[in-house]
Order: C-alpha cells, then sequence, then structure tokens
C-alpha cells in the first residue's frame, strides 16, 4: 500500500464526508477531524518488501509498537467492509510480530538495520533498534491490535507462526520480570541525560520484591519507573493475557499456549488484587501508579496510556467501577501532581514534557472514559480550541497558552482524538471497553 497526500482509499473520504455532515454545526471539528484521520496513512505509512508495514510515530523517523498500533485503530472501523483496510492493519501486526521477536524488550525500531537511534545507550543495541527501553505496554498494544482485528473481521492471516512465536516469548519475558531481581538479565543505561532517561542501580532500576505483578523498566512515556510494578500497565497485560489466550485456543489450536497466557493471567491479577490498591484519606480505596511490592506507592498519573484514567478504555473495568471513580478523582484533581489548571485549560500532562504541559492524549481519554455527557462535551470544546490553529493536536500544550506545544506532527494524538469522535458521533468503533 503506497497512500499519498490526497490520496486516500474511497471509504476513508466517504467516513470523513459522512462525519462532516454529522458535525455541519461544528465546522472546525469536522475539518481537525478530516485532517487527523487521515494523518497517519497520509504520512506515516511505509510498505516493506516482506509484506509488512512500517508505522512512523510522526516526527521521529521508528515505529513504535505502542504508538503504531494506536496508530492504526480507528481504521478497524472501516476494516469491516474495506479489504484494503484490514490488510494494511493485519500487516502491520506482521511488522510487529517480527519486531518482538528480534528484541521483545525493545520499544522503538528502525525500518532496516541502519544503527540509527540511541546506539550509545548502555544495553543490548543492535542495529534494527531504535530505543531499547522496556515497557510492559509494548507488548501488550500488539496483542490487543491483533484481537481486534480478528474479533471486527474475521480474519486471521496475521496470527500466523510469527505471531504465535511472539506471544510464547511474550509470556517467557513477564515470567522472567515477575522475578526481576533474580532472573533478569535486562539493564538499561544513558549517559548525560535527564534522570527519566535512565535506571538506577547501574542500570537496574529500583528494588522490587515478587508480588506476581511483571515488571518495567519504564512508562508509556518513555520514562523510567519510579517504582517497577507499574500498576495500569499490569492490568493491560491482564486484559491481553485473555486475549492470547482466547486466540490459542480458537485461532491458533494451541492449548498449552492458551493455559500458559491464563496462568500468567491469574498470577498477575492476583499480584494486582494483593499490591495495587491504597486508602487514601481523601479519595478512598484506589489505584496507585507505581509500587515496589514492599509497601512503597508512586501516587500520580500520566498522560500515556495505560494510565489509570484509561483503565475503562483499556478493558480491565468498567466506568462506574467504584474504585476506578476513586482513581479518576484523584488523577484529575490537585492531587496528581501531573494535573494543570490554567487560563486556557485543565488537564493532565507528564514529566516527559514541560511543567504545565498539558496533553491532547489525556484530555481525549478522559472524555473516551467519561460517564457525563457535559464533560464529554467539554473536552471536545478544549480540543478544538487548542489546536494552536493548525488543525492537528500535539504532544503537549501549555495550560495558560495553547500556542506554546511540544511535537507538530504526532499521530497517536490525532488517531485518538479520531476514534473520539467517531465515538461521540456513535460510530461502533471497535474497542476493548466494557460495556
Amino acid at each position: 500500500m503506497v497512500l499519498l497526500q490526497n490520496s486516500l482509499p474511497a471509504s476513508v473520504n466517504e467516513l470523513i464526508e459522512e462525519v462532516a455532515g454529522k458535525l455541519s454545526h461544528r465546522p472546525k471539528l469536522a475539518r481537525m477531524f478530516a485532517n487527523c484521520y487521515a494523518n497517519t496513512l497520509t504520512t506515516t505509512v511505509k510498505p516493506l518488501e516482506d509484506g509488512t508495514t512500517f508505522i512512523i510515530t510522526g516526527d521521529i523517523p521508528a515505529m513504535w509498537l505502542r504508538d503504531s498500533s494506536a496508530q492504526v485503530r480507528p481504521y478497524l472501523l472501516l476494516a469491516r467492509k474495506d479489504r484494503q483496510m484490514a490488510e494494511l492493519v493485519g500487516a502491520v501486526v506482521k511488522r510487529q510480530s517480527r519486531f518482538i521477536l528480534l528484541d521483545p524488550y525493545a520499544n522503538a525500531f528502525n525500518d532496516s538495520e541502519n544503527n540509527k537511534g540511541h546506539q550509545q545507550d548502555l544495553t543490548e543495541m543492535n542495529g534494527w533498534l531504535w530505543e531499547r527501553k522496556y515497557e510492559i505496554d509494548s507488548l501488550c498494544y500488539p496483542i490487543q491490535l491483533a484481537y481486534l482485528l480478528w474479533k471486527t473481521t474475521g480474519d486471521t492471516f496475521h496470527l500466523d507462526a510469527e505471531f504465535q512465536q511472539a506471544c510464547k516469548l511474550i509470556l517467557e519475558v513477564w515470567r522472567t520480570e515477575q522475578h526481576h531481581e533474580e532472573k533478569s538479565d535486562y539493564r538499561f543505561q544513558r549517559l548525560d541525560c535527564p534522570p527519566l532517561d535512565t535506571l538506577v542501580r547501574e542500570g537496574k532500576g529500583a528494588k522490587v520484591v515478587h508480588t506476581g505483578m511483571t515488571w518495567s523498566g519504564f512508562r508509556p512515556s518513555d520514562d523510567a519507573c519510579t517504582y517497577g510494578y507499574l500498576i495500569p500497565s499490569n492490568m493491560f497485560a491482564v486484559v491481553v493475557l485473555g486475549y492470547m489466550a482466547e486466540i490459542a485456543r480458537e485461532v491458533l489450536g494451541d492449548e498449552a499456549l492458551a493455559e500458559d497466557a491464563e496462568a500468567l493471567r491469574a498470577e498477575i491479577k492476583q499480584g494486582i488484587d494483593a499490591h495495587a490498591t491504597i486508602m487514601h484519606e481523601e479519595f478512598g480505596t484506589m489505584y496507585g501508579y507505581e509500587t515496589d511490592g514492599a509497601g512503597n506507592y508512586h501516587l500520580m498519573d500520566d498522560a500515556n496510556v495505560p494510565s489509570l484514567l484509561s483503565l475503562p478504555y483499556l478493558g480491565y473495568c468498567t466506568s462506574d467501577d467504584p474504585i476506578y471513580l476513586n482513581t479518576r478523582r484523584f488523577v484529575l484533581s490537585d492531587s496528581n501532581p501531573y494535573y494543570y489548571r490554567g487560563a486556557e485549560a485543565e488537564g493532565i500532562g507528564s514529566p516527559h514534557t514541560p511543567e504545565r504541559y498539558i496533553w491532547h492524549i489525556s484530555l481525549a481519554m478522559q472524555a473516551l472514559t467519561s460517564l457525563d455527557q457535559e464533560e464529554v462535551q467539554q473536552m471536545l470544546d478544549v480540543l478544538e480550541r487548542t489546536d494552536a490553529g493548525t488543525d492537528f493536536l500535539h504532544e503537549g500544550f501549555h495550560a495558560d497558552d495553547s500556542t506554546q506545544y511540544t511535537r507538530e506532527w504526532f499521530s497517536w494524538a490525532n488517531a485518538l482524538f479520531s476514534e473520539l469522535i467517531l465515538t461521540h458521533l456513535g460510530y461502533e468503533v471497535p474497542s476493548a471497553k466494557l460495556k
């Protein structure tokens, strides 16, 4: 598939025109949707000679396992009837499987063995790797995308022998990282960098004790974890291990893989149940963001997904779950150190970007997980007026001045905004969200 600007598939143009009709009372929002929905297709897609598809994240010429999944997810809506869209998403899954088999600890990859990226990092780099920050969610997202494509279209061409091997390798890594202190060889150090770009203890990270959860070196922001058990990412793992078991049993005919996935799922879930919650004096029983299993917790939420705010979107709980609602009140309050209020907007940012910068991804996620239509409308209004006149979304923008922003070109934010618009307008967007 080769897509150029103004050369979109007919199904994409038809949907854009349809949405424009539904948003005729909000022409700017319609225009933003048209630009954002087309953005991944017109600027980030690179077909490779082996039949797989490489997706750059935007203004960085590398493919993140997480971002690429989120970037193509809005096209699942069209994949039901458009074979071209189904094949595109499947080709992304197949490329992701090959990257996982190449190195399951890497988060971002090059399109060839060209030695681009962070080759000076002290870890097991090779020419294919752009970056080797180990993040649980990097292994979750490809499973989620593969599952949603299967469930949406009935296609199984992407659930091949390489996908099966990737699943087995993911299980191996997650089991190893349940015992990070004793069994893991993974190390990561970056020299002469901000503290959040490297791991302490000579690259091993802060000490943890066994809980049943699986360890992560970095958050989905690519920032280092304070404590190695990243709770929302472990929750995401619980969800996708259920997907893996279902695929193994119903498509691959691999009962052993299904049983292994279910067993690990139960162990991680038990660890979450035992160690993920705290009793907060203001918000009641709520989820922490990170823990070491020894009683230490880091209370915050980050704009990047998986986040505590995104738990219903990920399919871990419903939007009216009592513990989630307590947690949501915390993360959307000044008690969250990365919740910012300003003259133009209020919302969740990240230590990954400057202080008081709110992320468009977090605003879209706030709307996608809300049960309050007034809140949804408020988020749409904020998204519409904080694009800095570009008709695209960005990474973070200053709470007092949206013309100050990071990343001119950030396809993940554009894709999640597109998914929000489609969901808001009543389209049946393939989703993990529990009913």
